[in-house]
């Protein structure tokens, strides 16, 4: 019997995908616990303008991810910290620090859980971090730290 997933099952399928399965199976469980509908007609022309407003979706979020990586590179933002003996820093700048100051100085919401730093800023200086935008779009942004 061919059935639409309506979740992840393991061992079949992912969401959204058109599956063979045994008829008991598809009956007694994917059917009964709601995990997935028959496949005919009506659910078959669901499922593709599902997929196509999916990939309209995906399309759309590519071109703002792209956009806004634009944007990111033309531009940096600022952090002032407290410094010691030789401009160290107190501490170094975290993902979150950077995510503040994006909002604050370009009004742009980072999710800081997305901003990659590769090696911890410590020093006095202009750093350049990796902000994931999108699984295909990654930008750089400037980090320039100041003395308090």
């Amino acid at each position: 019997m061919k059935v639409i997933l309506l979740q992840d099952v393991k061992k079949v399928g992912k969401k959204g995908e058109l599956v063979e399965a045994a008829d008991s199976y598809a009956r007694n469980v994917l059917l009964r616990q709601n995990l997935a509908v028959e496949a005919n007609g009506r659910t078959m022309n669901d499922l593709k303008l599902r997929r196509a407003n999916d990939e309209k979706v995906a399309a759309e979020n590519l071109e703002k991810a792209q956009e806004l990586k634009e944007l990111l590179e033309k531009s940096s933002v600022t952090i002032r910290a407290k410094t010691g003996e030789g401009d160290r820093l107190f501490g170094s700048i975290s993902g979150k620090e950077i995510a503040d100051a994006a909002k604050g100085q370009l009004g742009i919401e980072l999710d800081r859980r997305k901003i990659v730093v590769d090696t911890p800023i410590k020093n006095i200086g202009t750093m350049e971090v990796t902000v994931k935008l999108h699984p295909q779009v990654k930008a750089t942004l400037a980090v320039k730290v100041e003395k308090l």
